[in-house]
């Protein structure tokens, strides 16, 4: 993993990076799509009982992996999918939620709209995260496949060579596709990060995933400025069309910060393979050296050492 720096900033300009609130932990305690909401609030009370032994024993990891005598700062997070499906309004599925986790036990500190990872305060962040790519070719690359910039497409290796050629030429040997780093045995993997119609980009759910994980790792910023700061809301407060929610709000006016060196997802199985293409993404993101020297400086200061790459500060647990 690279650490160029300049990445999340503008070229042309080097503005002082600032620091954001951190906490030592984010428990993420799931992500509510149409379908779940339309299962109704017994299905996600079922969800939220199953998710709380999880979001104690990750409190629990987190205390015990501190300093003797440190209190660990602990927030939770729950994202809504808006980007992909309109439903119902904020203020009755907000409401929902935070009385559902309520009754298993649980508080949802903070809310974030998955649109929120795509545009927030103006700013693009899912190009912003594209920009700063920094897929290697694989090794024998002959230039046939266009870059990911071009094709949309991200992949932790070499794909099979494609069987077209001329029509009296023979038939070109098949090959494999290899995982770049392979070890005894390829996974290889491709993503697709967006698709274009009309001119118009939708971003694919494990690419704003990925951006979702560097938001909560206090990893992006813009003209040295975070974005989509989580910004107070009660819940008598809350707008009923999902354009005027905040990317990030904050129902808990005593909670920890939304950032934290360290994330925890607590997610049904069927996420297992989007968390998989999220962190292959993640993988060739260089992230700015200013932003992570940052983090690792302060955590240090608290005698917390944290994983030089930043994939392996985030963790799961899949039901």
């Amino acid at each position: 993993m690279t650490l160029p720096d300049g990445v999340f900033t503008e070229e042309s300009a080097t503005p002082v990076v600032r620091s954001v609130a951190l906490s030592h932990l984010s428990i993420e305690l799931g992500h509510l799509y149409m379908d779940d909401f339309e299962a109704g609030p017994a299905h996600l009370l079922d969800q939220f009982r199953r998710v709380a032994p999880w979001a104690t024993a990750a409190r629990d990891i987190a205390a015990a992996e501190l300093p003797t005598g440190s209190t660990p700062r602990v927030s939770t997070c729950f994202l809504i999918d808006d980007y992909f499906t309109r439903f119902s309004t904020p203020d009755k599925v907000v409401a929902m939620l935070s009385a559902t986790a309520a009754e298993a036990g649980l508080e949802i500190d903070y809310i974030a709209r998955e649109s929120g990872c795509a545009l927030a305060d103006g700013v693009e962040l899912a190009r912003v995260v594209e920009n700063h790519l920094v897929s290697e070719p694989p090794e024998g690359a002959d230039g046939s496949r266009p870059p990911v910039s071009v094709t949309g497409w991200l992949t932790n290796g070499q794909r099979s060579p494609g069987q077209s050629g001329s029509a009296m030429a023979a038939p070109r040997q098949w090959q494999p596709p290899r995982q770049s780093a392979v070890q005894n045995h390829s996974i290889f993997l491709d993503i697709e990060l967006w698709n274009e119609k009309a001119g118009t980009r939708l971003w694919s759910c494990p690419f704003l995933a990925a951006v979702w994980q560097l938001q909560r790792l206090g990893l992006i910023r813009h003209l040295g400025e975070p974005v989509a700061q989580p910004e107070p809301m009660p819940l008598d407060e809350l707008p009923a069309d999902w354009d005027q929610l905040p990317p990030v709000i904050q129902l808990n006016p005593g909670a920890a910060p939304f950032r934290a060196y360290r994330t925890f997802s607590v997610l049904g199985a069927r996420f297992l393979p989007i968390e998989v293409a999220v962190r292959t993404i993640l993988g060739q993101v260089a992230v700015t050296a200013a932003v992570d020297e940052q983090i690792r400086g302060r955590a240090k200061g608290e005698r917390i050492i944290l994983p030089d790459e930043f994939v392996d500060r985030i963790r799961y647990a899949f039901m």
